[in-house]
């Protein structure tokens, strides 16, 4: 009975207790960190693992434009489609219109729905990773990312109940 609580605690409650402190900084407080559906940590796989149908984090240096987003109380971003070219950098320039904290996060929709329920679990969760910014009321910030695959590219507010409420949009890859 010792060792399953000791199981349940090491390989359950502690890594959850770990991702839901972050860095106290607005992250998860790990660079890099990358999320599967499921909530896996694919960062260690990312070395073996085929490049994301998504893109990938973009060079500032290299960035071909920049869109501006408005993220607002509503539950919207303007514009929620934005068509790039494959190979394109874009520089987001994000800014919360609104009261209240929101976020742009860069997945597919698997990923992003898989994400949200972690979120659900654990609303506290911020992020400091590549395809996403979390904005607290007035705020701006930016995202650069290389959308190397044509076809259609989510994002979204994973804050709880955001995402449910239509706040998402795509970006189409041509």
């Amino acid at each position: 009975m010792k060792l399953k609580t000791l199981s349940i605690l090491i390989f359950g409650v502690l890594p959850a207790i770990a991702l839901a402190a972050g860095d106290h900084a607005g992250g998860h407080g790990m660079d890099g960190h990358k999320m599967m559906p499921g909530g896996h940590d694919m960062s260690a796989m990312e070395k073996t693992a085929p490049a994301s149908m998504t893109g990938k984090p973009g060079d500032p240096a290299k960035v071909d434009r920049t869109i501006e987003v408005t993220m607002d109380d509503a539950m919207r971003f303007t514009p929620d489609k934005i068509s790039v070219k494959a190979g394109e950098t874009v520089r987001f320039f994000v800014r919360n219109s609104g009261k209240i904290s929101h976020e742009m996060v860069i997945g597919s929709l698997d990923e992003l729905k898989a994400h949200a329920d972690m979120m659900r679990k654990m609303p506290g969760m911020e992020h400091a990773e590549p395809n996403m910014i979390t904005l607290k009321a007035g705020q701006r910030g930016g995202i650069v990312w290389q959308f190397d695959k044509s076809g259609t590219v989510d994002f979204a507010c994973l804050i709880p109940g955001h995402m449910e409420a239509g706040m998402m949009g795509k970006v189409m890859v041509e």
